[in-house]
């Protein structure tokens, strides 16, 4: 299951495993700099990065905790907001993936993203990011858009 790793999995509740900048670093494809390139990146929590909603926290907490799910005021404004983003756009919720992540924990759900995202053509990862549903291991990707 390689891209479905506990540490791969950030504070807001994305699987940095079907992003589509993690899934170019893995699969090697080369960089593109400007408007729809690729990019890459080794995840949120391995990069130490702060995610868009940990930087606009607002708890006393937010240093004590590892997902979103553990704070007090759970779901914030700023994951709302992103959470919408992604429902819209992509057809994922953050919010929805901390429940799950705290009602079965993280094993299960870790094996539910395999099954929602693994390639039915070569068992690699469906870009969550991809419009076309690309597998960044079997089909050729030329811009993250895609």
């Amino acid at each position: 299951m390689r891209g479905f790793k506990e540490e791969l999995i950030a504070q807001c509740g994305m699987n940095c495993g079907i992003c589509t900048s993690y899934l170019a670093y893995i699969n090697k494809v080369p960089k593109k700099k400007g408007g729809g390139g690729i990019h890459h990146c080794v995840g949120c929590r391995i990069k130490n990065s702060q995610c868009v909603v940990k930087k606009r926290c607002i708890s006393p907490k937010k240093k004590e905790i590892d997902f979103c799910f553990e704070c007090d005021v759970f779901p914030c404004d700023p994951l709302r907001k992103l959470d919408a983003r992604y429902r819209k756009n992509y057809n994922m919720s953050e919010i929805d993936n901390l429940n799950e992540i705290k009602r079965s924990g993280m094993k299960k759900f870790l094996n539910s993203q395999y099954k929602k995202y693994k390639c039915p053509k070569c068992g690699g990862l469906i870009c969550v990011h991809s419009k076309s549903g690309k597998c960044y291991k079997c089909d050729k990707v030329k811009s993250w858009k895609e």
